[in-house]
């Protein structure tokens, strides 16, 4: 069969394929778009936009469950889990369905299937062979299972989406972003949650004072959790699956057992060994600043390449490299040196740019901290189970801000206009000469004074009542 030749080809069609080949389109060019699975990849299918949906749905439940703190009653309320599933897959099947019609539309050819690399040029997919001098992998990542006996009873965070009924009893593996974001959306919805993790804090990725909040947040709302727990073994009993750790087995037996220990780049059968590309030890592929593979012409973006796995980098890093190929724009790179990111907890993590211990392990002596934590408004008539926390991270004499860290209601909206502020190069001064919003949690990032600054030696935590 004779080869179909394009200018590039997009193996991957995750938000990174999808902005990569857009842009390539718009500018001109003839691009193909390989899809093994469905148009939007993860973010859509599996990740950002159906977790979204449930969070939200769990946000309602603690609302109605907070409710008579306000003199508004409203009675035990049961979720819908069909209704509320059924309708989060109709909003998607709309995504889904624009998607499909946006490439279409812009003029790229979808090839259905799995691509493989045969040469840096040559890419197969089934019976089909697809040439071009510009390659890009996008392929993403997938859950992973542990090698573990019984693992096979446990589902993964894809799975969770697949569920068709509210597991009563639920153990998640794993204390990163997806498995605290897990556990308080099912809490909320009324499972009984544990929490099983390897290391000894939440989010240890993250600045400490995240973790530390919200593990007495988690717990106030009832989820059981087990710190530096090494999870050996699932297996079956009468009173449901039984996982063994350690030190020995978890109290009770689980409808549900849900991995969310982390995600590995999805690379298998891609033919990166045929064409010599160049990978790290956790298979992630090696790329430069440019998003260039070992092999010229190959490229690679997302979460293929270690990067941040977010869906806008991902799109970011797309849209840059195809102007770098396509648009006459030699400098285009991703900058992922401040990243801001938000963890869809209960409550909400927001964070951007260095954590305290890596600007101390850059900066030195030369970092100052500024942190809060107080009750927000919004739970001051109830039972104050759930605390706001925030930090400032600066640097030099003139206090830089260089980290922004916020755990509280309301975190994952404020924090975008302070990472502009950030990536501008703001410094204490210009937060503190910025008129403060009130009455709202925002405003403590523009209010902090030196009663908030904390010394590397201080045990202090500063905590407001209202």
């Amino acid at each position: 069969m004779n080869a179909k030749t394009f200018d590039l080809i997009v193996i991957g069609a995750g938000s990174g394929g999808l902005a990569v080949a857009e842009t390539a389109a718009k500018l001109g060019r003839d691009v193909a778009l390989v899809a093994e699975g469905p148009v939007g990849g993860t973010c859509v299918n599996n990740g950002c936009v159906p977790k979204k949906i449930m969070w939200y749905a769990s946000n309602t439940m603690q609302a109605i469950d907070e409710a008579g703190a306000f003199g508004i009653h409203t009675g035990h309320a049961e979720p819908d889990w069909l209704r509320l599933v059924s309708a989060r897959e109709a909003y998607i099947d709309g995504i889904r369905d624009y998607w499909n019609s946006y490439v279409k539309n812009m003029g790229i050819t979808l090839v259905r299937g799995r691509g493989r690399l045969v040469d840096a040029q040559t890419v197969k997919v089934g019976e089909q062979t697809l040439t071009a001098p510009n390659i890009v992998l996008s392929t993403g990542s997938e859950p992973i299972v542990p090698p573990v006996p019984g693992a096979e009873l446990g589902i993964t965070s894809d799975d969770f989406f697949r569920l068709d009924e509210r597991p009563q009893r639920v153990a998640i593996v794993g204390g990163g972003y997806i498995g605290v974001e897990l556990a308080g959306v099912l809490n909320a919805l009324g499972s009984h949650v544990s929490l099983v993790a390897l290391e000894d804090r939440l989010l240890e990725r993250f600045d400490p004072m995240i973790g530390e909040i919200l593990h007495e947040s988690m717990r106030n709302q009832g989820i059981d959790i087990h710190l530096s727990t090494i999870v050996e073994r699932l297996s079956n009993s009468a009173e449901g699956i039984v996982v063994g750790t350690g030190d020995g087995i978890l109290p009770g037996g689980f409808d549900r057992v849900i991995w969310a220990v982390g995600r590995r780049p999805r690379t298998e059968d891609l033919g990166l060994d045929s064409v010599g590309i160049q990978t790290n030890r956790n298979g992630t592929i090696v790329v430069d600043a440019w998003q260039n593979t070992s092999v010229p012409g190959i490229h690679a973006i997302g979460d293929i390449t270690g990067q941040p796995a977010l869906t806008p980098v991902a799109i970011a890093a797309g849209r840059k490299l195809a102007q770098r190929l396509f648009g006459k724009q030699p400098l285009a790179r991703l900058d992922t040196t401040a990243v801001p990111s938000v963890v869809f907890s209960h409550p909400p993590v927001a964070s951007a740019g260095l954590s305290e211990p890596e600007a101390r392990d850059i900066h030195g002596e030369a970092v100052t901290i500024y942190q809060t934590r107080f009750t927000p408004m919004r739970h001051a008539l109830g039972n104050h189970s759930q605390e706001t926390g925030m930090k400032l991270v600066c640097a030099g004499d003139d206090e830089r801000v260089v980290g922004i860290h916020i755990i509280g209601d309301g975190a994952d909206e404020m924090l975008q206009g302070f990472a502009v502020a950030m990536n501008m190069g703001a410094t204490k001064a210009d937060f503190d000469n910025t008129i403060a919003i009130h009455p709202t949690s925002a405003e403590e990032l523009v209010t902090m004074n030196d009663s908030h600054r904390v010394d590397i030696n201080s045990e202090r935590v500063w905590r407001k009542t209202a």
